[in-house]
């Protein structure tokens, strides 16, 4: 089996994948990152956290047959569902999450992660977002994902603001979706050590901010009515006040 972890850019969906990746690791599971070594998969699972991209049907085809060798493994991405991922799921051969954030923060957190890195000289794949506009546009892309995604049968929707602020609820909410025993000692201490706060220095744990609303403090009052304008009614339905 395939657990997939799906999250808007920017939404805590490194922590959510790292997460999901050491709890599945209590079950003696494979890790992701050698069944991408053993089954030469480095073109399709790509970055640390084994980014899978397009869920085409070739790109699932190819994860799917280390699954079918008995092999259960957790991989990212942060593209749409498809007619691949829903008939992997409908058959049992994939198991699916997604997290999603207030698309006014995400946005800001991806232009200023962006422009750290250009400024080090190091430009990532947010560093092209070089004003509003382009952020915005670029968040308004996950958000068209994020109305599909959330229509989705057998998904588990995560906020990154839930899972930062009720960690216990939500955690129980991912343990029960992957199917582990809460009461499992080794359960509980991977839940312990992604725990908010825990562990500021560990890897998968470390946010530059992340803090909720910051988007208020930094966009002007023109460029808060833009973004009303643009998401008034999506923000509704995320559970935001515009």
């Amino acid at each position: 089996m395939i657990v997939l972890s799906v999250g808007m850019p920017r939404a805590g969906s490194g922590w959510h994948y790292n997460l999901i990746h050491d709890l599945m690791k209590t079950t003696g599971c494979a890790d992701a990152r050698e069944i991408r070594e053993k089954y030469r998969l480095q073109k399709i699972l790509t970055e640390v956290n084994c980014n899978i991209g397009v869920l085409s049907w070739r790109r699932l085809a190819m994860v799917t047959l280390p699954a079918l060798a008995g092999n259960t493994f957790v991989i990212k991405a942060h593209s749409s569902p498809t007619t691949a991922s829903r008939l992997l799921s409908t058959l049992g051969l994939l198991r699916i999450t997604y997290i999603y954030r207030d698309p006014r923060d995400a946005m800001l957190s991806a232009y200023e992660f962006g422009q750290r890195a250009l400024a080090k000289g190091r430009p990532n794949a947010f560093s092209h977002l070089s004003d509003f506009e382009k952020s915005l546009d670029f968040v308004m892309e996950y958000v068209q994902i994020w109305e599909k995604w959330v229509k989705e049968k057998n998904v588990l929707v995560a906020r990154y603001e839930d899972l930062l602020m009720n960690y216990d609820e939500e955690s129980a909410r991912l343990v029960d979706h992957l199917k582990l025993d809460g009461s499992n000692p080794e359960v509980s201490a991977v839940i312990e050590q992604y725990r908010p706060g825990a562990n500021d220095d560990q890897q998968g744990l470390h946010f530059y901010r992340g803090k909720i609303g910051r988007f208020r403090e930094f966009y002007d009052a023109g460029q808060k009515g833009i973004l009303e304008s643009r998401l008034g009614e999506t923000l509704a339905s995320m559970g935001y006040a515009i």
